[in-house]
């Protein structure tokens, strides 16, 4: 999918609610870049930590894929809300209108159904307040985020082996706690994957759970035939997290890598769900 200067990127808030100051900031940003900015009309709506209803929500996005003006859809930001939709949207309307769907964090379980209930490739991306509402937006995020959807083919690579070894799949994943948080929903995908993974301000007992409470899943742990490794941001115990992948990795006999620029920090990479791709050691090749 390529995504030309001029082009509409439509902003949506689906998850918490917007400071003003920084969807101005972000829409201000893109349009720098070269791109026209669309904003839903619940951006600026509240309702207790939410961005608006969940009526308004799903009215919204499906506007978003409906409109043909709109070439992008960036999430606004995270937090918390997007589970609260999955169940409400109708599928069919993506499926039959499909277009880049981008973000992350709290994001990952719309990325994670769009892409199961459609099969559309969604992205784990930036978003606006978290990245292009910055005063200082990230040269290499930015590149890598129009880079990727221009062109698929890309190899990112890790600092950090955990397990050696080759695999290939799709590729699949995002946020650690948001992603468990669909345990219970049919969201894991019946084909061979390559499991990408991050998260902040989670304790090492519970980072062990959350990957627990996927490995109890007989299709998981059939189907993840590796693992990439990106950003545990703020972790209370280093060693203890170190020694964790470890056992994970000789637990699940598959390569495990880490290192990789997949976080809640600022510089971060672009990364396709359920394109083909394959792990070399510390490289991750997206085909």
């Amino acid at each position: 999918m390529n995504i030309e200067k001029g082009d509409t990127i439509g902003i949506i808030a689906l998850s918490g609610d917007c400071e003003r100051e920084k969807v101005e900031k972000a829409v201000s940003n893109i349009e720098k870049l070269g791109y026209k900015v669309k904003l839903s009309g619940n951006v600026f709506d509240k309702n207790r930590y939410l961005a608006g209803s969940d009526e308004d929500k799903i009215k919204e996005l499906e506007k978003f894929f409906l409109d043909k003006d709109i070439k992008l859809i960036l999430t606004a930001r995270g937090g918390y809300g997007a589970i609260r939709l999955i169940n409400k949207i109708d599928y069919e309307i993506i499926k039959n209108n499909p277009k880049p769907f981008c973000g992350f964090s709290d994001v990952t379980a719309l990325l994670l159904m769009i892409y199961k209930r459609t099969g559309i490739i969604t992205y784990h991306s930036p978003m606006a307040l978290s990245d292009f509402g910055c005063y200082e937006i990230s040269d290499f995020t930015i590149k890598n985020f129009i880079s990727t959807l221009t062109n698929s083919q890309q190899i990112f690579e890790g600092n950090k082996i955990y397990q050696k070894g080759s695999a290939e799949g799709i590729l699949w994943g995002g946020n650690l706690s948001t992603l468990v948080s669909l345990c219970g929903q049919d969201f894991i995908p019946q084909k061979d994957f390559i499991f990408f993974t991050e998260d902040l301000n989670e304790p090492v007992y519970k980072i062990d759970k959350m990957f627990q409470q996927l490995l109890n899943i007989e299709t998981f742990s059939k189907n993840c035939k590796g693992i990439v490794l990106g950003d545990f941001l703020d972790v209370d115990n280093e060693k203890w997290l170190e020694e964790y992948f470890y056992e994970l990795a000789t637990r699940m006999n598959i390569p495990v890598a880490g290192g990789f620029k997949i976080t809640h920090s600022k510089d971060k990479i672009t990364l396709p769900i359920g394109i083909k791709a394959s792990l070399n050691g510390l490289k991750l090749n997206l085909n």
